[in-house]
């Protein structure tokens, strides 16, 4: 017969669920047809994706760009590819083991290592936080010639808007960041019209090569603004919002479902800072300007530069 107080000792040593108000509440075993399924895995690596596409991730492309024209884009391509390994290994943590990456930690590590971790880990946070909270600010200036602190003042509200979102679950949030990261990228299909890039010369952008300090530089930048550890906690959590059968055979289909899922954010945002350089560096490059390295910069020359006044109006 079990030993009633050593399995009410062992549920007290259990760590909470990972983000606990919606763990295991979207349902994925409803419709057995891969389609559908895939459907209901595809989600969280969308919201680790806008941290792949901030104010930071476009200063780095810019200045790449408008220094050296196309031959840094496979920086970005490798960058990218490291991300999408990360991603997918914090993906698996998080289905397997059913613990974020801050609970393994503090399962496997010393005290030492996890405050070192952590103290790190709030660093990128709020650096992250700081760049993308200016540079929402920056983009409301720009379009409507709002105060830089009222900007951040919307920027702020943000948090609380998301908060609210989660009320209603986590699909109805996740479609809310879907529905910006599609915004993005039919922005930046549209910048790629008014530029006409020349394909021949991005190509060439995908041979290594690194022209200078300066690019080296640029290069290491670039690297910093993609890979970032918060996004490993963030993802390890967010897979555990799916509630699937805890069977080797569909814990090996979500593990396969979130790659996919993975794969398909990454690329995008891989599609979006590769737009911001391909377009710093079909029109700022090759009409003298290198020094182009911020979106204010960037909003004053495009519209003279392309003719259009939609090409600045899309960028921010």
């Amino acid at each position: 017969m079990p030993n009633i107080s050593t399995e009410m000792s062992d549920r007290k040593n259990e760590p909470m669920p990972s983000l606990s108000e919606v763990n295991s509440s979207v349902e994925v075993n409803k419709d057995k047809r891969f389609g559908r399924k895939l459907l209901a895995f595809l989600g969280p690596a969308y919201l680790v994706s806008v941290g792949y596409m901030d104010p930071g991730n476009w200063a780095t492309d810019l200045a790449g760009g408008s220094q050296y024209g196309y031959q840094l884009i496979w920086v970005l391509l490798m960058s990218n590819l490291i991300a999408l390994l990360l991603q997918s290994l914090s993906a698996r943590l998080g289905v397997v083991r059913g613990r974020d990456l801050a609970q393994a930690s503090r399962e496997i590590y010393p005290p030492v290592v996890n405050g070192a971790l952590y103290f790190l880990a709030e660093i990128a946070i709020a650096a992250c936080d700081l760049a993308e909270v200016l540079g929402m600010a920056i983009g409301l200036q720009l379009l409507f010639d709002l105060p830089l602190m009222w900007g951040v003042c919307i920027s702020v509200l943000d948090t609380f808007l998301l908060l609210f979102l989660l009320n209603y679950g986590m699909r109805k949030m996740e479609a809310f960041i879907i529905s910006l990261v599609g915004i993005i990228g039919v922005s930046f299909i549209a910048e790629m019209f008014f530029a006409q890039p020349v394909i021949s010369e991005i190509a060439g952008g995908f041979i290594p090569s690194i022209p200078d300090d300066t690019a080296l530089y640029i290069a290491i930048g670039i690297i910093g603004a993609t890979v970032m550890p918060h996004n490993l906690y963030l993802h390890s959590s967010l897979v555990q919002t799916r509630k699937f059968d805890r069977t080797p055979v569909e814990i090996r289909k979500a593990i396969r479902f979130n790659i996919i899922d993975s794969a398909i954010a990454l690329n995008l945002a891989f599609f979006v800072n590769a737009a911001i350089l391909i377009l710093a560096a079909s029109v700022f490059y090759k009409n003298g300007f290198f020094e182009v390295a911020e979106i204010q910069d960037a909003h004053k020359l495009l519209e003279p530069l392309l003719g259009t006044e939609w090409a600045p109006a899309l960028l921010p």
